[in-house]
């Protein structure tokens, strides 16, 4: 196995540290099923009967200081050990990104589906296996949201899109809009798009296993880099800050039998929330106006994970999470006033 090693340095040229970024190496590009099947008529007609009329949840939340507190003392870049503690405050704006561990659904757990996950906005059965596939987030930043002050987050599916009926492969990509609006206020703060895969159960149980898929575009020179090991805790007590029960991140053996992966998965939502977190600590003073980022391949509990920056211009910065061996997880680009 081949690989380019360079030098990570910050904008004034220091350097802090060395990593690696795959060249050459056999990937598979594409996700890979070696089964087909074909949808049944009252499946067909459920999947209509959803899109022709989708859910649309609102969550309300308080943001509540002592959850913003557990949620800092989880994120390695808030926990005292990279940097001073700084305890949030009421009132404070919201760190960007930290809505994520907010505004999540409430289901009894006899409501929840087989893998822990709820059904807010997901299609019907046989589309019960979820991907978090990425998004997109803009901010408001003369309207922050702030700390300790109750806002509504209000759910609806900006699009629903089939691909792969027509081949036996049936996949759902469903694109979730949320705009969080502040008590008092008319106009969000915040506006975010999710981007989620709806797998057909049993497509998804004869997929192949190819977990090192080719990310194209890559910078081989890099302006600031982070490390760190998210370990089952991590995972745990993200899981428990957004009310999150998918067993994908807290079950190895579940993992293991029933999904085909050799560890638990890092959730999504905190690899770009690390993603994010990095940009702020190298350059604190920055005011984000926009994040777009995509999943490119799962990455594991106990495995060290390395997010690099790139800036493109004076506005925007390339980001991306790569393993130790240089698959890379997610990719994304920070748009900054």
């Amino acid at each position: 196995m081949q690989y380019i090693s360079h030098t990570i340095r910050t904008n004034a040229g220091r350097t802090i540290g060395q990593s690696c970024v795959r060249a050459n190496a056999p990937y598979v590009v594409r996700r890979n099923f070696s089964e087909a099947v074909k949808l049944s008529s009252s499946d067909r007609e459920g999947l209509d009967q959803w899109k022709a009329s989708p859910p649309r949840p609102t969550f309300v939340d308080g943001l509540n200081i002592e959850h913003l507190s557990d949620l800092y003392i989880t994120l390695p870049t808030r926990d005292g050990s990279k940097r001073p503690y700084v305890a949030p405050e009421a009132g404070d704006p919201l760190p960007y990104g930290h809505h994520l561990a907010f505004f999540h659904a409430r289901r009894p757990e006899g409501q929840l589906r087989k893998d822990g996950t709820d059904e807010d906005i997901s299609p019907p059965p046989p589309f019960t296996k979820r991907m978090w596939a990425g998004g997109k987030i803009t901010w408001n930043n003369d309207n922050p949201l702030l700390v300790g002050k109750s806002t509504r987050g209000v759910s609806t599916v900006a699009s629903a899109e089939e691909k792969g009926f027509d081949k036996g492969k049936p996949m759902v990509f469903i694109t979730q809009k949320i705009e969080f609006i502040q008590e008092g206020q008319r106009v969000p703060s915040v506006v975010e798009e999710r981007a989620h895969v709806y797998f057909h159960a049993e497509i998804f149980a004869s997929r192949k296993k190819v977990f090192d898929r080719a990310v194209n575009d890559i910078p081989t020179a890099i302006d600031f880099s982070f490390e760190y090991t998210p370990t089952p805790v991590t995972l745990f007590r993200y899981s428990a800050l957004m009310f999150n029960a998918h067993h994908i991140h807290l079950d190895k053996e579940y993992c293991e039998k029933e999904e085909g992966y050799p560890e638990r998965l890092v959730h999504g939502p905190l690899t770009a929330q690390m993603l994010l977190e990095s940009v702020n600590l190298h350059f604190p003073d920055l005011k984000f106006q926009k994040f777009e980022y995509r999943a490119t391949n799962p990455l594991f509990v106990n495995r060290k994970l390395i997010i690099n920056g790139k800036w493109t211009d004076k506005s925007n910065i390339l980001v991306w999470c790569s393993d130790a061996n240089g698959v890379v997880g997610m990719t994304g680009k920070v748009m900054v006033q």
